[in-house]
C-alpha cells in the first residue's frame, strides 16, 4: 500500500498535482450546445454511461429544441425517444416536468441558483453542480459522482459514504480553484485506471501515496471490503 502524505490538505493538492499531469485536457464529456440540454444529459447520465447519453441525445436534441416541445410532449412518447438509457421512463417524467416548471416559473430559462435547481424534478445537489458549473460559469460546490466518491475514498481523503457529506469533507481540502476541475480529473483516473473492480494500480500515477494500493494493501478502502 502507498503512503498517503502528511496531512489531508497536503494528499489532496497532490492528488489534483499529479491528475492534472496526467490528464492535462480533462473536461467534461457529456456534449450539448445549451443550458437546457446540458441539465438534460445530465439528469440522463445518472446510473448510465456518458457515451451512451451521447449517443441517445444526438437524435433527442434535433427532435427537440427548446423546453415547450419537452413540455408537450407526451410521457410515453418521450421515454420511447429515450429507451436505451436506464430508467428511461423515469427520465422522461423528470425531463417533461422539469421543462413544464422551467416554463411556468422561470420564463423558459434554465435556473442559475442552487435551490431552484434542485427544486425542479429528478435534479439533486450533483446535477444542479454540473449545471452551475458548466452551464453558468458558478462553481459552489464538487460534483460528486461516482468515480470521485471511490477514488476520494481509495486516497484516503474521506471516510464518508454518503455524496453530500463527501462533498462537504473535499470543499475542506481541494482549492477553491480546483473543485470543478476535480471532478473530471477523477472522472478520467476512474475511468483508464482506477476502476472500480480492478484497479490496475500497477500503472497509477498516485500509487506510492495510495492507502488502498494493491501492492501490499488489504482493503479497498472504497468499499472496506478485501482485495
Amino acid at each position: 500500500m502507498g503512503t498517503p502524505l502528511e496531512t489531508p490538505e497536503e494528499q489532496a493538492a497532490e492528488v489534483v498535482d499529479r491528475l492534472e499531469a496526467e490528464y492535462p485536457d480533462s473536461t467534461i464529456s457529456l456534449r450539448y450546445s445549451n443550458r437546457l440540454e446540458l441539465l438534460i444529459a445530465v439528469i440522463l447520465s445518472a446510473q448510465c454511461t456518458d457515451e451512451r447519453v451521447n449517443s441517445e441525445t444526438e437524435h433527442l436534441f434535433e427532435k427537440y429544441d427548446g423546453p415547450e416541445a419537452y413540455a408537450a410532449v407526451s410521457e410515453e412518447e418521450l421515454a420511447e425517444d429515450l429507451s436505451s438509457i436506464t430508467y428511461y421512463n423515469s427520465k422522461a417524467g423528470y425531463i417533461k416536468s422539469t421543462c413544464e416548471t422551467i416554463l411556468e416559473e422561470h420564463d423558459g430559462e434554465v435556473p442559475d441558483t442552487m435551490d431552484e435547481l434542485t427544486e425542479l424534478s429528478g435534479v439533486g445537489r450533483k446535477t444542479a453542480n454540473v449545471v452551475l458549473q458548466h452551464g453558468h460559469d458558478v462553481v459552489e460546490g464538487i460534483v460528486v459522482d461516482t468515480h470521485v466518491q471511490r477514488l476520494s475514498r481509495r486516497l484516503g481523503l474521506t471516510e464518508e459514504e454518503r455524496p453530500e457529506a463527501i462533498e462537504r469533507e473535499l470543499m475542506e481540502l481541494v482549492p477553491e480553484e480546483y473543485w470543478q476541475g476535480f471532478t473530471h480529473l477523477c472522472i478520467d483516473h476512474g475511468r483508464a485506471t482506477c476502476t472500480a473492480r480492478s484497479p490496475d494500480c500497477g500503472d497509477c500515477v498516485l500509487a506510492d501515496i495510495c492507502p488502498s494500493e494493491r501492492g501490499d494493501g488489504d482493503v479497498d478502502l472504497a468499499s472496506g471490503e478485501p482485495w
